[in-house]
């Protein structure tokens, strides 16, 4: 158990998280930025997984808060599955938890999971209550109801939905009402989630996730259902930030390499810089600028290998595969090529001193075509990497 201690290293080591969550090192910019300019695009794969690596262990601070007497120690205890190595959060009839503590369990790594006192109904506002508890600094919250939903809970919710916070809904003694009730079980599960959904609505609040469970069973009703999308969650925290920050660093990168070489197209230097023999061999030019981002066949092969992947799901996911899957997936290339075919055909094409001028124009629209869904597909390969470099909760 991590005890409240004013603030815990726990805490400490989440806030210095929270303030970093989307920062990246700058020796990782840096290498990202050489890699991708280069091509070297299988060189970029280990420090994308070392990324998320390092992501996967960093902390996640979990609120589980409500009034008192709802059972949220208890209900802390039944969602780490207790075993016999875990610290149990104290629980009783009476209110309990009279300070902040914090429980890690080996179910959620990385995790801690805070027991709040409960706002009971002494007359502490909500506005002391969140200072005192310090809600700015938790990822996720866990309103712990039962009974009724009371002006507590949908004051929680509204304050949380104002800071932005994601946050569950859980109803907790749910073997009590079962026994006690004359409605079938369906009946009652059914009509204790509409209550909970119509109290929230009143008070204009997004219906969040609802979970049904008894504290004394934490392997039925919805505790595997809370327990998997409690997984989902933790990724999403953890990774959502800093995946943005990469992936716009990436897009970045990459757009600053086609500028480029747009400006070598424009000056028609691109021919001799690629080793293009012919000019308007297309399927030339498209292997060529394979070759510059690194998307070609050689280092797709690389990279799918690094991953443990097959490289077919990498192919598949490229529209500039081959020149023709190329024609048939870009209507504006197809267009391009159609025009040029057809002006071939036409007399205008042999004006003397008009010929070579068209040309060179419509083979410069056709490089910053093929330039510019090369650069896409290079994009999309990049993101892919990053998603399957995701270490599940």
């Amino acid at each position: 158990m991590l005890h409240d201690t004013p603030p815990s290293t726990a805490f400490n080591a989440a806030r210095s998280y929270h303030m970093g969550r989307s920062r990246l090192p700058q020796e990782v910019r840096r290498h990202i930025e050489r890699t991708l300019k280069e091509g070297r695009l299988l060189e970029v794969v280990p420090v994308m997984r070392e990324t998320m690596e390092r992501l996967s262990r960093t902390p996640v601070s979990i609120a589980v808060t409500g009034d008192s007497g709802n059972g949220m120690s208890s209900f802390i205890n039944a969602l780490r599955i207790i075993g016999l190595e875990e610290t149990l959060a104290p629980t009783g009839v009476v209110r309990t938890t009279q300070t902040r503590a914090g429980y890690s369990s080996s179910r959620f790594p990385n995790v801690v999971l805070w027991d709040l006192p409960g706002l009971g109904i002494t007359a502490q506002s909500m506005e002391s209550y969140v200072d005192e508890m310090q809600f700015s600094q938790y990822d996720l919250f866990i309103i712990i109801a039962s009974e009724q939903l009371s002006t507590n809970h949908t004051k929680l919710a509204q304050t949380l939905q104002d800071m932005g916070k994601k946050f569950y809904v859980v109803w907790t003694k749910l073997d009590r009402d079962l026994s006690t009730s004359v409605l079938s079980d369906a009946r009652l599960l059914q009509t204790i989630r509409e209550n909970i959904r119509k109290n929230l609505q009143k008070k204009g609040v997004h219906v969040p996730p609802i979970f049904l469970v008894s504290n004394f069973d934490p392997l039925l009703y919805d505790f595997p259902k809370l327990r998997d999308t409690l997984k989902t969650d933790l990724s999403n925290i953890r990774y959502d930030g800093p995946l943005e920050t990469l992936s716009h660093l990436c897009d970045e990168i990459i757009n600053d390499k086609v500028t480029s070489l747009k400006r070598s197209v424009a000056k028609e230097s691109l021919k001799h810089s690629l080793g293009i023999k012919d000019a308007d061999d297309l399927g030339e030019v498209l292997e060529a600028y394979h070759l510059l981002f690194g998307v070609n066949s050689e280092s797709l092969c690389q990279v799918a290998n690094s991953m443990g992947k097959a490289v077919t799901e990498y192919i598949a996911i490229m529209k500039s595969q081959d020149l023709n899957t190329l024609c048939s997936r870009d209507w504006k290339l197809k267009s391009m090529i159609c025009l040029v075919v057809s002006m071939l055909l036409s007399p205008f094409w042999y004006i003397p001193f008009l010929g070579d001028p068209v040309i060179r124009f419509f083979r410069r629209m056709r490089y910053r075509r093929i330039l510019e869904l090369v650069s896409q597909d290079t994009k999309t390969i990049l993101k892919k990497i990053l998603q399957d470099s995701i270490i599940p909760a």
